[in-house]
């Protein structure tokens, strides 16, 4: 019995860090957002693993610093107005952005090689924690490569590695939580709940959603048409098939893209209340009819916020909690996938 009660605890405990990692990860996907809003996200030229987590510490290393910024296009064709005060007004969040990553890494691997080392996690276990700190660092990668694409020429980040920067975060989140939710909740049935498809259809559908939100942000594509819900007056905007070859409008032209955005986002919306809706007359625990809830509460707030964010022209702080909520939303229907997948019991 009392091997039962341990092996309970220590899947409790692990649990416990990934759900810590989670919220880091969250942090991260959010202050990255602010770092983006508020064009701090090329202000460090270069990337330094291992000493980039020291700040510049006086006058001399400030003034070096800057100088290697204002190498940078940003700083010729942006922000050349700049002074060295003004230029650590973008350099700290980019800083405190980059020294998360970091901080993430650690409060990843410490307690790992102690529940390793403790038995608390199995050795057969072992693959798919390292996987997560694998991937961990392969961000860090990715992110750099992202920046990479704004310090030539053009002074802005390629849309397409900003939206897999932004996709591979998400998928490192969902891993994560995943994993936990196994521990804390172990199958209950051989057979999935008759709301696990129509579950995975949604996620399927809200992750193809922050992608095109991905889309948006990195063509700044929410700065125009900033009425909802015409667009310049028009149901069907023109222009949105301008650019050849056809396919390329999904992601080059910020017309189609904003519009596929407001597509997606109100579609979900409405397959959130249908499901809302199907969802209760059927049998379910209570932690799971109380998800169900929660994810159209934070479906309709999504909404509000993209709406808001969009005719009120991209406001720091509105932009920034759209985007935070675009994890409330994918962590409801994680949760859900994982609960109906489960039985449901």
């Amino acid at each position: 019995m009392s091997d039962v009660v341990n092996d309970v605890r220590n899947k409790r405990a692990v649990a416990v860090w990934l759900l810590i990692c989670c919220a880091l990860v969250y942090a991260m996907v959010v202050l990255g957002g602010v770092t983006r809003l508020t064009g701090s996200g090329l202000s460090i030229v270069n990337w330094d693993p291992v000493m980039g987590v020291l700040p510049p510490l006086n006058a001399q290393q400030w003034q070096d610093t800057f100088e290697l910024y204002q190498q940078s296009p940003e700083f010729q064709k942006i922000n050349s107005h700049m002074s060295v005060e003004d230029f650590k007004g973008i350099f700290w969040l980019e800083f405190f952005h980059r020294l998360l990553g970091r901080t993430i890494g650690l409060v990843f691997l410490a307690p790992f090689l102690f529940f390793l080392m403790t038995g608390k996690i199995r050795r057969a276990e072992t693959p798919k924690y390292l996987l997560m700190f694998v991937l961990g660092g392969l961000q860090g990668v990715l992110g750099w490569y992202m920046v990479k694409s704004g310090l030539v020429n053009n002074p802005h980040v390629s849309q397409y590695r900003l939206t897999a920067h932004l996709l591979a975060a998400f998928a490192i989140y969902a891993y994560m939580f995943w994993v936990a939710l196994g521990l804390l909740f172990p199958a209950a049935g051989d057979k999935p709940h008759a709301l696990y498809g129509r579950t995975l259809a949604l996620m399927t559908l809200a992750t193809i959603t922050v992608m095109s939100g991905g889309f948006v942000a990195g063509l700044k594509a929410g700065l125009a048409f900033n009425t909802f819900p015409l667009m310049n007056g028009k149901w069907i905007p023109d222009q949105l098939f301008a650019l050849q070859p056809a396919w390329s409008n999904l992601f080059d032209n910020l017309v189609t893209v904003q519009f596929n955005h407001r597509v997606l986002a109100i579609t979900t919306l409405a397959a959130v209340i249908a499901y809302w809706i199907s969802a209760r007359g059927k049998s379910m625990p209570a932690r799971l009819a109380l998800g169900v809830n929660a994810l159209l509460a934070v479906t309709a707030l999504q909404v509000i916020l993209g709406i808001s964010t969009l005719v009120m022209r991209v406001p720091v702080h509105l932009a920034a909690t759209h985007q935070a909520v675009a994890v409330l939303v994918f962590t409801a229907l994680l949760y859900l996938c994982h609960g109906f997948r489960r039985g449901g019991a």
